[in-house]
């Protein structure tokens, strides 16, 4: 029965683990629409969403099984609640990197208002903080599970700078705001993105400790 449940609980971690893979995957995907004005990869960014979706429903299930099925207890039960609390977190990920590459592909109708570097660089830091969250959770590494939540705070300063910058273009010339508003739509999205990996990062000390605070 024991072996039963761990491999149960292996396999909507693993689950878990590729969802967040493939939100990941997402990222360069929605970057190159937007950076590079690639918009024929717009398809794929959505239909990599729709692989999310598929994959929430799937391991949500597979969780509420085994509960009612093996009725787990300490840390059986706080990695299956990890998981379940996760799984939206992922899911809304996956939509907020989509409004990336469609208000993305909605820009690249006009010249660029200016070259995206700070969009640039928040883009390549959640990669980097998705990787890193993927390999905390499967390692049960709480270190690097805050580490990952101190990442959060460059995405934030970031999206700040570009807050700051699209206002100055919108005072300078009244023809930039709409296309300076979509570029603040553009940072939101990533901000949100970087905050609901945050979430999820947070979680991993009470699942591996049972502590909630550091």
């Amino acid at each position: 029965m024991r072996e039963a449940l761990e491999n149960d609980l292996r396999a909507v971690l693993n689950g878990a683990l590729n969802m967040l893979g493939t939100v990941e995957r997402m990222l360069p995907v929605a970057a190159d629409v937007l950076l590079r004005e690639n918009v024929d990869r717009l398809a794929e960014v959505k239909a990599l969403d729709r692989e999310v979706d598929a994959q929430e429903a799937q391991i949500e299930a597979e969780c509420l099984r085994i509960i009612a099925l093996h009725q787990p207890v300490a840390r059986d039960l706080r990695m299956v609640a990890l998981i379940l609390k996760s799984l939206s977190d992922i899911e809304r990920m996956g939509d907020y990197v989509v409004h990336v590459a469609v208000d993305g592909s909605e820009l690249a109708q006009a010249p660029a208002l200016k070259r995206y570097v700070n969009l640039s660089r928040m883009l390549e830091r959640l990669g980097e903080m998705s990787e890193n969250l993927r390999t905390a959770i499967a390692d049960r590494d709480v270190t690097r599970a805050e580490a990952t939540v101190q990442m959060d705070d460059e995405v934030d300063d970031l999206y700040e700078q570009i807050q700051r910058e699209l206002v100055t273009y919108m005072l300078e010339d009244p023809r930039n705001i709409s296309k300076a508003l979509m570029l603040m739509r553009v940072g939101r999205s990533l901000e949100r993105v970087g905050d609901h990996m945050e979430n999820v990062a947070e979680r991993v000390r009470y699942w591996v400790t049972g502590q909630r605070e550091g």
